[in-house]
């Protein structure tokens, strides 16, 4: 079916409209970040993996067991790193590529301290300190004389002590959470201007670690892009602890840690222990806090690797997703449930494979959006189709219930259309037959017209006395109508029911040439036959048109008690009356009435009363 022709129907078209509004909104929804914590927490789950990391980084952790033997980090002065700075000068040839101390030493405090760990920084070489900016919410004026309100000012700028700041490299230490409270971007730099209106580009201290080992071994650092807060997106190697050799500070300053562990490498000293709360929350282990050296090992890591991810623009990644959407709905749509939920399938497997290989390569794309689309539109699409499904069988059933009693439709229905086929089963029922006595010289003298009328006024009270007693009416033929009991579902009083609906019909043509008198002038007098019996009930005729009809000796013989039954008269077997015992007045005629294809002797009853 080509969609064109498809979609001109009015319900469908409907049906386009409402899903084109629905992904319109669903667009919008996601581009303003409403399923944004889930879609981060997918990336994060599909993106951020352990991989192997170099042995280029190493860690010498401020831990418990440092803290226990050199007292409480807060009571040190600066004599320590110091300490630590000279052992790992001792051995001039296994010298530490770059060494990173991830602590502040603003300000003055000791002068032999201070002076002492300057020293001790500019005898190693290559040591960078660390330094932190002051951000905050502010006003600023553009260059219209504007003033807008920036969230991403810095206020101010802590740089350590100048005698140590003269000898050492700075580099910022600050780490900045997403919204849902997980560090996944590293700030590569902030613009800095002071007091004296003097601006500075203050990269962080992984930035410039990374760059003076670059340097050193003859290597080129490229950049990653940033946006416009300085930020790009961290790809990390290692989980929490993944550079715990346990290696601590006191050791090294005890002499427990060989030379040969830090030779060429770059040494990051810093906290290493809960109690001085430089933890954070990651993307590679959420469960799981990692300590801000090792986000620095793994900000490190990246660079050195060159392993930038690019977040791929929102509005593009919304336009591709409102016409994969579109698309999707449409194939839902047209096509049955079952290739729909492979097609859903197939979309899910293209869509989460994309995503992966895009990061592969450098992109990072809203690995979320796509897939909650495809999931809702196939639902949306689940729902027309059963609302759509139940709406044709309703259509059907009201139709076939025109023509066939409401138990055989909703023996149909149970069973489904696909069961229906040729072929019946064998069952006790009682069967009824109704005619027209002298329909021919009637309708030779009436107009077509008039005979219609007779017809149909006649034959509506005739089903409708079937309908009242629970029969199925099982066909027309002229003036004639059949129908019977027992089938297709058992009754517990067939033959009392389709001997009811006998008299009922019998009264009911009275009622009906009462009227037709007074109308038309003519009058109206049906004969009535009743048998009960085994007959073979189930679909008959051909596999492209069928009836579900009875057949056999007991419906033959109910329609012979029918066409011997005089005006106004009830026919029955004895099979009946026995049935009915005291239930049923009738008059027994013998074998005076003689019925095709009957033996001698064949009793023929007239029913005078029923209770």
């Amino acid at each position: 079916m080509k969609i064109r022709s498809y979609f001109k129907r009015p319900k469908y078209r409907n049906f386009a409209i409402l899903f084109f509004i629905l992904t319109v909104l669903y667009t919008i929804a996601v581009y303003f970040k409403v399923v944004n914590r889930a879609d981060k927490w997918l990336q994060d789950a599909f993106f951020q993996k352990p991989q192997a990391v170099s042995s280029e980084v190493v860690i010498i952790g401020i831990d418990d067991e440092t803290i226990e033997k050199l007292g409480a980090y807060n009571t040190w002065d600066r004599h320590v790193m110091a300490k630590a700075l000279e052992v790992l000068s001792s051995a001039p040839d296994n010298k530490p590529a770059v060494v990173a101390i991830d602590a502040l030493y603003i300000g003055d405090t000791e002068s032999e301290a201070d002076e002492h760990l300057a020293k001790a920084a500019s005898n190693l070489g290559n040591v960078i300190v660390a330094s932190a900016g002051v951000f905050g919410s502010g006003f600023i004026e553009d260059e219209n004389g504007k003033f807008q309100m920036h969230g991403h000012m810095v206020f101010n700028y802590e740089e350590p002590y100048k005698e140590l700041a003269l000898v050492t490299t700075q580099g910022h230490i600050n780490a900045m959470y997403d919204m849902d409270g997980i560090l996944r971007h590293s700030l590569l730099y902030f613009d800095y201007e002071d007091s004296s209106g003097n601006s500075r580009r203050i990269y962080s201290m992984a930035h410039e670690a990374a760059r003076l080992y670059c340097e050193k071994n003859g290597m080129v650092l490229t950049d990653p892009e940033v946006d416009e807060r300085g930020h790009f997106y961290l790809s990390y190697s290692s989980e929490p602890g993944t550079y715990d050799d346990g290696m601590n500070l006191y050791k090294l300053i005890n002499g427990e840690v060989p030379s040969d562990y830090y030779a060429d490498k770059i040494v990051l000293i810093g906290p290493y222990a809960a109690g001085l709360q430089d933890e954070y929350f990651t993307p590679i282990a959420r469960a799981q806090k990692m300590y801000g050296v090792e986000y620095q090992a793994n900000v490190i890591e990246a660079l050195i690797r060159g392993d930038y991810k690019k977040e791929m623009p929102d509005i593009l990644q919304a336009c591709l997703m409102f016409i994969a959407v579109l698309v999707s709905i449409t194939v839902f749509l047209m096509v049955p449930v079952k290739l729909a939920t492979g097609f859903l399938a197939f979309l899910l497997i293209i869509s989460f494979g994309v995503s992966y290989i895009l990061y592969f390569k450098g992109f990072i794309v809203h690995i979320i959006w796509m897939p909650l689309g495809v999931i809702l539109m196939y639902v949306a699409s689940l729902i027309v189709h059963y609302v759509r499904a139940a709406l044709e069988k309703r259509k059907v059933t009201k139709t076939f219930e025109r023509y066939v009693a409401p138990e055989i439709v909703k023996e149909i229905m149970k069973e489904g259309m696909e069961n229906i086929g040729l072929g019946g089963k064998t069952c006790d029922i009682a069967v009824l037959f109704v005619d027209v006595r002298g329909f021919t010289t009637m309708s030779e003298r009436l107009t077509p017209e008039k005979v219609v009328f007779i017809l149909n006024k006649y034959l509506t009270m005739a089903s409708g006395c079937v309908e009242k007693n629970h029969g199925t009416l099982d066909k027309f033929v002229g003036d004639a109508m059949m129908a019977f009991w027992g089938a297709p579902l058992p009754q517990d009083d067939a033959i009392y029911n389709a001997v009811r609906t006998a008299m009922d019909i019998i009264e009911g043509a009275k009622r009906v040439s009462d009227e037709l008198k007074e109308e038309i002038g003519e009058e109206l007098r049906v004969g009535v036959g009743v048998n009960y019996g085994p007959a073979v009930v189930g679909n008959m005729g051909a596999e492209r048109h069928m009836d579900y009809t009875a057949i056999g000796d007991t419906v033959n013989t109910a329609a012979r008690l029918e066409a011997n039954a005089p005006g106004g008269t009830v026919y029955i077997s004895r099979v009946v009356a026995d049935a009915l015992k005291d239930r049923i007045k009738v008059t027994s005629l013998g074998g005076t009435i003689k019925l095709k294809g009957k033996a001698e002797g064949f009793e023929v009853l007239k029913v005078e009363n029923l209770s």
